[in-house]
């Protein structure tokens, strides 16, 4: 067995004590669950309930480009869809 050590927020912590003694786990089980799915699955999964600023904000200008039908075209080749990244707008 090998410890680790890490600094998060006090509520934080005390949060995801409560929700894993709810199902019957204890937090080191939890972050041993986390750790074994990241071996394995070589994946970092993040969810969000809502949208970050940063996010909405990026949608935005996405929705916009797409009305504007600024979107990417097929292309045939890298040297098309490259010279297609670097066109003057």
């Amino acid at each position: 067995m090998s410890i680790i050590n890490f600094k998060t927020e006090e509520k934080i912590k005390e949060d995801a004590q409560r929700i894993a003694q709810q199902m019957g786990l204890n937090l080191s089980d939890v972050l041993n669950i986390c750790l074994r799915n990241f071996i394995r699955d070589k994946e970092l999964n993040i969810s969000l309930e809502e949208p970050s600023p940063y996010m909405l904000k990026e949608l935005s200008e996405s929705e916009k480009n797409i009305e504007e039908g600024d979107v990417s075209p097929e292309f045939d080749n890298a040297k098309e869809a490259i010279n297609w990244l670097n066109r003057k707008k």
